[in-house]
């Protein structure tokens, strides 16, 4: 008998599509349930604290009121956030854009055609730097820039480089922990370029350059847009190197905006302005996406 006939004969209808498609999706519930607390439930509480004036501390963190976009005009009219915004700006620029990405693809490049001893070697070196904690990727190079590190002492310059060039110390720092991640997304884009035809070019006379420019970066193109968008927000809510290496210092020379979004919200506890600026952070790491994609499928 069907499942249908035994259904009938018990006097029991069988289970609807609705039914099945809720059992289904029975043993994603779990995983549901976690990004409700511990995502959407965070970007939310942060939507409201943001339009009050919620503190960590005092009659305010008990009774907070609704004071609307109050911090927003604050924010923007705050020298210091600015400030930090700009050498967000500057850091997101220097150390994913340009640094990581175009030092990944370069050794991605480089290693193309290389023995493989030479590529785990290369390999080995530099994802040692990227699974090397925050921490003490940032004391390494506080040892190597501070006035008695290794680069004076080799040098002989007696240079305070964590004071002189804040920005350019940190900037360098996350460059050589996280170019490891360009690298190895390059290294795969490049093994699904066809030999054969950057051969081709090469018999027809293209020099390396142009089979680079013609032929090779027009492939991956894909693969640069995703990677440049993932470590640009990776970059963005950079926190613990810059805070362990410069402090946001000397003054706020090397403070970006998660720096001052710290020392506002839990230094301080302004709970609330903290809260705005995330939002604000939140909505550049989100155009920041859409332009990738945008950028993507324009390609495609």
């Amino acid at each position: 008998m069907t499942a249908t006939a035994v259904a009938g004969v018990a006097g029991t209808r069988p289970p609807g599509r609705g039914f099945r498609a809720l059992r289904r999706l029975a043993p994603l519930v779990p995983a549901l349930v976690l990004l409700v607390l511990f995502l959407a439930g965070p970007v939310l509480w942060s939507f409201y604290a943001a339009f009050t004036n919620e503190t960590l501390t005092g009659t305010n963190s008990v009774s907070p009121r609704f004071v609307g976009p109050a911090n927003f005009v604050r924010m923007f009219a705050d020298a210091d956030f600015l400030n930090s915004f700009t050498l967000t700006f500057v850091f997101v620029v220097g150390s994913a854009v340009v640094g990581q990405n175009t030092l990944g693809l370069m050794i991605a490049l480089l290693q193309r055609g290389r023995s493989r001893f030479t590529r785990s070697t290369v390999n080995g070196v530099v994802i040692a730097a990227w699974v090397m904690p925050e921490v003490v990727a940032a004391l390494c190079w506080f040892s190597f820039l501070a006035e008695e590190g290794t680069l004076n002492t080799l040098t002989g310059l007696g240079q305070e480089w964590l004071y002189t060039a804040p920005m350019v110390a940190v900037i360098l720092a996350n460059v050589w922990r996280g170019t490891a991640f360009s690298m190895l997304v390059y290294s795969a884009a490049l093994s699904e370029v066809p030999a054969d035809l950057v051969e081709a070019a090469a018999v027809d006379g293209a020099g390396r350059w142009q089979r680079l420019w013609h032929i090779t970066l027009p492939l991956i193109r894909r693969s640069i847009m995703a990677n440049l968008m993932l470590i640009t927000l990776q970059t963005l809510a950079s926190f613990g190197l810059i805070y362990t290496l410069t402090g946001g210092g000397p003054g706020n020379a090397s403070q970006t905006t998660p720096l001052y979004m710290y020392d506002k919200a839990l230094r301080y506890g302004e709970i609330a302005y903290g809260s705005a600026m995330a939002l604000v952070m939140l909505v550049i790491g989100a155009l920041f996406s859409l332009i990738y994609l945008r950028l993507i499928k324009v390609e495609d």
